[in-house]
């Protein structure tokens, strides 16, 4: 029997399918408001377009807490299931996880394949995924997001074939149980050990080079900014998740070489295995001596963006390293808020007031730059050599390097 669970294959190779048609489900509790759980969805469409799937309509409800066998109430679930047999709707996309349980009770329901956000996150990984170390790392994640899942999701299992949400690891039988998850979990995270050596031993094989990492939000522009400092090819696209391997180019600016790399994007509510399971390809942010952390100034919530990686950064353990925060995309942010009569000059007060507001409020060099249109780039340069200077002389106090 062919496992249609392979990472980045389709079902049907060179068969066009028809995107699936989805619905997205959020809950506002806590202190959200109904704007912030309208931009989670946002994010969250984005999320199901990369995937694949088109996306009808949206489902909120106020509640002190998400239900726990059914997430959302009794009757919002029978108003989704008369929607949803009424305009043809394949899947239907949870904005937070779920449990195993909570799934089954909510797919025997509305009979249709139920995703949540980790698991959509994870489809889009083994989409992307193209090295042995990525679709390990992707392997890995899925088999521990299954584990405590399975008593739970083993009907869902049995009738589901390929799709969103369905891409990755086996669905066959021997794959469902505890035990030889368990054992593939232990087998895989041996392989990434074997392979996390192997880059262990290609950084040392970089000598004494400075390592500059860029980090940041997915889809804030980062591999099209690497693309420009090192007029290099980097798959960039406006996707979540572009790139998933860590990409590394020697630059070499004013006669002084660094490496600069790229790596996977973060996002809101990351799984915690995803992070583990990415812990060696993360391992260029933890190594690097500066680090660049992009940021889509033109997104409205560039702020919550901004909070989101350095929450990360510090369950990295790397908060404390060098960083100069890079705004992106400022020809696009003039386009969205700036009105067509401005002159010159007051765009440029507009925008260094900006700068300043943005410097006192996270403490870090501030850059506005575009990378699709180069301006502002020299400024970014110089920067960034003024920096990698300055760290080779702490690192090398009393050696002239020669390169």
């Amino acid at each position: 029997m062919k496992n249609n669970w392979n990472i980045g294959e389709s079902a049907q190779k060179n068969v066009k399918q028809e995107p699936e048609r989805a619905i997205l489900v959020g809950v506002i509790h806590g202190d959200q408001t109904e704007r912030q759980i309208q931009e989670y969805l946002d994010e969250l469409e984005f999320l199901a377009q990369t995937a694949g799937a088109i996306t009808i309509k949206r489902f909120t409800q106020n509640l002190d807490h998400p239900d726990s066998r059914t997430y959302i109430r009794k009757g919002k679930l029978e108003e989704i299931q008369q929607y949803i047999e009424s305009h043809d709707i394949d899947l239907v996309i949870f904005d937070d996880d779920l449990t195993g349980k909570q799934t089954q009770i909510i797919e025997e329901h509305l009979k249709r394949k139920i995703v949540d956000r980790s698991s959509l996150i994870l489809d889009i990984f083994a989409l992307r995924a193209q090295t042995a170390q990525a679709k390990t790392q992707v392997e890995l994640a899925q088999m521990q997001y299954l584990l405590p899942r399975l008593r739970g999701l083993w009907t869902h299992l049995e009738r589901q074939r390929g799709g969103i949400g369905m891409r990755g690891p086996g669905e066959q039988e021997i794959e469902t149980d505890r035990r030889i998850i368990r054992d593939k979990i232990t087998y895989l995270k041996k392989k990434l050990e074997t392979i996390d050596k192997q880059n262990q031993t290609q950084r040392k094989n970089r000598g004494e080079l400075i390592r500059v990492a860029l980090v940041g939000y997915t889809n804030v522009g980062k591999s099209t900014l690497m693309n420009v400092l090192s007029k290099s090819e980097v798959f960039a696209e406006n996707k979540l998740f572009a790139t998933l391997d860590t990409t590394v180019r020697k630059i070499v600016l004013d006669q002084t070489p660094f490496l600069l790399s790229d790596t996977v994007g973060f996002i809101r509510k990351l799984p915690h295995h995803l992070v583990e399971s990415f812990k060696s390809t993360l391992d260029e942010v933890r190594e690097s001596d500066l680090l660049l952390h992009v940021i889509d100034i033109a997104h409205p919530q560039f702020e919550d963006h901004i909070r989101t990686v350095h929450e990360t950064l510090t369950e990295m353990g790397v908060m404390d390293k060098p960083m100069i925060l890079v705004f992106n995309k400022i020809d696009l942010y003039r386009t969205e808020h700036y009105d067509a009569y401005l002159d010159g000059q007051t765009k440029r007060e507009i925008e260094e007031d900006l700068s300043q507001r943005l410097y006192h409020e996270y403490d870090k060099e501030i850059l506005l730059v575009s990378a699709k249109s180069g301006e502002n780039l020299d400024a970014l340069r110089a920067t960034l050599l003024d920096h990698v200077k300055n760290l080779y002389q702490v690192r090398y106090p009393y050696t002239t390097k020669q390169w």
